[in-house]
C-alpha cells in the first residue's frame, strides 16, 4: 500500500501579531506543543514553554530565538497542581495541550495510570485556567486553547482514561466560554484527528497487541480507519489553528470545537 502523503509546509496562512502577549503552552518540548509554541513566538508572543522534558524545552528555546517573540522555558511537572496554577498568573494567552496516553483495555487498566492521566489531562488545565482568569479578566481580553482530540468527541476502545479526560475537557472548555464571554475571555478547544508525533508513534505497538494485527496494519486498520483523509495531521497544521483562534477576526468563536480529523466525525 502506497504511504500517506505528508504535505510540505505552508507559509503561514493567517497574519497574527501577538506583540506584548504573554502565552503559556503545555507540553511545549515536543510535537503539538512545540508547534504551537514556535508559532506563536513567530507571532511575537513572549511564550512560556512548559513541560517536564528540560532538554527539550532548551533546544525549544534555541529554535525559537529571533524568530520574533521569546520562549522562556518551565520546567514542570503538571501533576504539581499548585505550581500549575502559580505558572499561569499574568498570561493573556493559554495553550492546554500536555497529554499522555496508555492502550488497554478497562479490565487491565492500571487505576494510578487512569488517576495520572486525569490530573495532567483535566485537573491541571483547569487549574491552569484557574490561575490565568484574574489577568485575562483584569485587561478585558483573554485566550485559552484546549488542545482536545477527535477522542474528545468521538470514542475509541481500549482508551478509557484518554477519551475520559478529552471528554471532560470539552465540557470545562465550553464552561470557561460562558463564564468568559462577558470579560472578553474565549475558550475554544481544537480537536485532531491523529497527529505526527511521538505520542501517536509509541502507540503502534500497545495498539498492535490490543487488536492482534502486525504493527505494520495498525496506520490503515486502526489508526486511519474512520478517516476520510487517509493520512496523519501535521503539527504545524493544529499549530495553525491555535494561532488563527488568537487572532481578533476569532473573537466571537467560542465554546466550541474545532475538528481537525480528516472527515472522521462525518460519519
Amino acid at each position: 500500500m502506497t504511504a500517506p502523503l505528508v504535505p510540505a509546509p505552508l507559509p503561514h496562512s493567517v497574519t497574527v501579531d501577538l506583540g506584548g502577549r504573554t502565552a503559556l503552552v503545555t507540553g511545549a518540548a515536543g510535537g503539538i506543543g512545540r508547534a504551537c509554541a514556535l508559532r506563536l513566538a513567530a507571532a511575537g508572543a513572549k511564550v512560556r514553554a512548559v513541560d517536564r522534558d528540560a532538554a527539550g524545552l532548551e533546544e525549544l528555546a534555541a529554535r525559537g530565538a529571533g524568530l520574533g517573540g521569546t520562549v522562556e522555558s518551565v520546567v514542570l511537572d503538571l501533576t504539581d497542581l499548585d505550581a500549575a496554577e502559580q505558572a499561569a498568573a499574568g498570561t493573556d494567552i493559554l495553550v492546554n495541550n500536555a497529554g499522555l496516553q496508555l492502550v488497554r483495555p478497562i479490565e487491565e487498566f492500571p487505576p494510578e495510570v487512569f488517576h495520572t492521566v486525569l490530573t495532567v489531562m483535566l485537573e491541571a488545565p483547569f487549574r491552569l485556567i484557574r490561575g490565568a482568569l484574574p489577568h485575562m479578566y483584569g485587561q478585558g481580553w483573554g485566550r485559552i486553547v484546549n488542545l482536545s482530540s477527535v477522542h474528545g468527541l468521538r470514542a475509541s476502545a481500549f482508551k478509557s482514561a484518554y477519551v475520559s479526560a478529552k471528554h471532560g475537557l470539552e465540557g470545562l472548555s465550553k464552561t470557561a466560554a460562558l463564564e468568559g464571554a462577558p470579560h472578553g475571555v474565549t475558550s475554544n478547544c481544537v480537536n485532531p484527528g491523529y497527529v505526527r508525533t511521538p505520542l501517536v508513534e509509541r502507540q503502534i505497538s500497545d495498539q498492535a497487541a490490543a487488536h492482534g494485527i502486525p504493527e505494520e496494519q495498525v496506520l490503515t486498520e486502526v489508526l486511519l480507519k474512520d478517516a476520510a483523509l487517509k493520512r496523519l495531521v501535521e503539527p504545524h497544521e493544529v499549530a495553525e489553528a491555535v494561532a488563527y483562534l488568537c487572532t481578533p477576526q476569532a473573537s466571537f468563536i467560542t465554546g466550541t470545537s474545532l475538528a481537525l480529523d480528516g472527515g472522521w466525525t462525518a460519519h
